[in-house]
């Protein structure tokens, strides 16, 4: 069954941030990640529980490869260059 990897970004250092995209989506695609949305316009039609800001939307075969994924020891180094550059919320939803 599918995963996918649900990010919501505020970026605090646009430039900084940029190098993060650059090293972070080849090791996604490494683990079998597919982007299918990165930055685009959101319409918010309800928002009680939360207020997206930048949405990144994953795709990875299984729940084991995008947790591979975000856990490898790779990935791990990148994500220091987003924490210092947005502040964010990421999880892993299992779908189809």
């Amino acid at each position: 069954m599918a995963a996918y990897l649900v990010v919501d970004s505020r970026l605090t250092d646009p430039e900084l941030y940029e190098q993060y995209k650059l090293k972070a989506r080849p090791l996604a695609e490494k683990h079998g990640g597919e982007y299918l949305a990165r930055g685009g316009k959101t319409t918010v039609k309800e928002s009680d529980l939360w207020s997206p800001t930048r949405m990144v939307l994953i795709r990875f075969p299984s729940m084991e490869q995008a947790e591979a994924f975000y856990d490898s020891a790779e990935y791990q180094q990148v994500l220091g260059i987003s924490k210092q550059s947005a502040e964010r919320t990421v999880f892993v939803l299992e779908g189809m």
